[in-house]
C-alpha cells in the first residue's frame, strides 16, 4: 500500500512540474501556445509523456526507500539518547514510540516535508547487531552516519 501510495504521490508531483514547466515556457513565448503545434504529436504526444511519468512514478519508490544497519554494542537504554541527539541533530524529531521499542522521526521544517510530500518518515528499530534505520534513502544515508558517529567512537 505504500509503494502505491508513494507512487501516486510521485506522479502528480512530476505531472504538476511538467505543466508548469510548459506553462512558463508558453507564457514567455518559446513554445507555441496551441499543444498541437508544441508537441509533434500533440496531445498523443501528452498522453505519452503522461505514460512514462506513470512508469517512472511506478519504478522510483523501489529505489528511493531502503533501510540501512548501524552497527553497535552496548545497553540500548543508554544508546537510545545517543540516537535521539543524531536525529535531532539532522533536524528531526520523534513523532511516535511503537510497540515493539522502535521510533518513528519525522522532519522539523514543514517545508522540507512539503518538499518530500511528507514522505519524511524514518523509523528506527533495534536489532541484536545494532539499530535499523528504515526510510527515504537520500535522508537515510546521512542519518545511519550520524548516529553512527554519535554511537561508535572513532577518535
Amino acid at each position: 500500500m505504500n509503494h502505491l501510495r508513494r507512487s501516486f504521490k510521485y506522479f502528480i508531483q512530476l505531472t504538476l512540474i511538467f505543466i508548469v514547466l510548459v506553462g512558463v515556457l508558453m507564457l514567455i513565448g518559446m513554445i507555441p501556445k496551441d499543444i498541437a503545434m508544441a508537441f509533434r504529436k500533440g496531445w498523443t504526444s501528452i498522453f505519452y509523456i503522461l505514460g512514462l511519468f506513470a512508469a517512472m512514478a511506478a519504478v522510483y519508490p523501489l529505489f528511493g526507500y531502503g533501510k540501512r544497519l548501524v552497527r553497535t554494542t552496548g545497553d540500548p537504554a543508554e544508546l537510545w539518547p545517543l540516537v535521539e541527539e543524531a536525529m535531532e541533530g539532522r533536524g528531526y524529531h520523534k513523532a511516535a514510540e511503537k510497540e515493539d521499542g522502535s521510533r518513528v522521526y519525522k522532519l522539523n521544517s514543514t517545508v522540507a516535508r512539503v518538499a518530500r510530500l511528507w514522505e519524511d518518515r524514518i523509523e528506527i528499530s533495534r536489532e541484536l547487531e545494532g539499530f535499523r534505520a528504515e526510510g527515504p534513502m537520500k535522508d537515510l544515508a546521512r542519518v545511519a552516519m550520524s548516529i553512527d558517529h554519535k554511537i561508535n567512537r572513532y577518535d
